[in-house]
């Protein structure tokens, strides 16, 4: 009820309606609304935050962990598929509080950031901000179901199917297109090339040396 209507919007007569409980009972437990809505956020997050945690404390590459991380956002979007919006309006109705609920449920500055800054001074990330990475990483998967009226009325027709094969794809588009955009691979090979021609007199070739 919270998720489909926010925390203004929700009564404590139509959540104990839908547990199917009375209303003295959820008051019982929960003496506030605001005590409910946090159990229902922190449930929410609950089990995903922590494979967002084994993650980032992974030996994996920033690469395989951009992999791994997009599944799981989407996965965990398309279990909850309100939770964009939820978390959205709820931003915009008291941002404090929701991001205080967020930091108590191990939402925290990612370590991943310093992983991608060690690669970038490596020279094996394109040099960008980290943050810009990140975001544009959580943005992708969260808009397609944030924007789902939109996608499935106007893109493809109310057709159901073709929107859930569609977000079944992003698991891999949404890496693939990021790692693209901020892989050096093809620069660095380049680079090398560069620097072998340049031990050799062009002309001539480097048999010479093999002679």
């Amino acid at each position: 009820m919270f998720v489909l209507k926010g925390f203004d919007g929700a009564r404590m007569q139509e959540i104990a309606d839908e547990a199917g409980i009375n209303k003295a009972l959820l008051h019982y437990y929960f003496r506030k609304k605001e005590k409910l809505f946090e159990a229902v956020f922190n449930e929410a997050f609950s089990k995903f935050v922590p494979k967002i945690w084994k993650i980032q404390r992974s030996d994996q590459t920033v690469f395989e962990k951009i992999e791994e991380a997009a599944e799981q956002y989407i996965n965990l979007f398309k279990e909850n598929p309100h939770l964009p919006i939820f978390v959205l309006h709820e931003l915009s109705r008291n941002s404090e509080y929701v991001v205080n609920l967020l930091q108590t449920n191990g939402v925290m500055p990612p370590l991943i950031v310093s992983q991608i800054q060690k690669e970038i001074d490596e020279g094996k990330i394109e040099n960008m901000p980290p943050l810009q990475i990140l975001v544009n990483l959580l943005s992708m998967c969260i808009f397609p179901f944030a924007a789902r009226p939109i996608i499935l009325g106007i893109l493809m027709n109310n057709d159901v199917q073709a929107f859930d094969t569609f977000i079944e794809q992003r698991k891999k588009e949404i890496p693939k297109f990021i790692i693209k955009a901020i892989s050096k691979k093809y620069e660095t090979i380049f680079i090398n090339f560069l620097a072998f021609i340049s031990e050799y007199d062009l002309w001539t070739g480097p048999w010479e040396t093999f002679a």
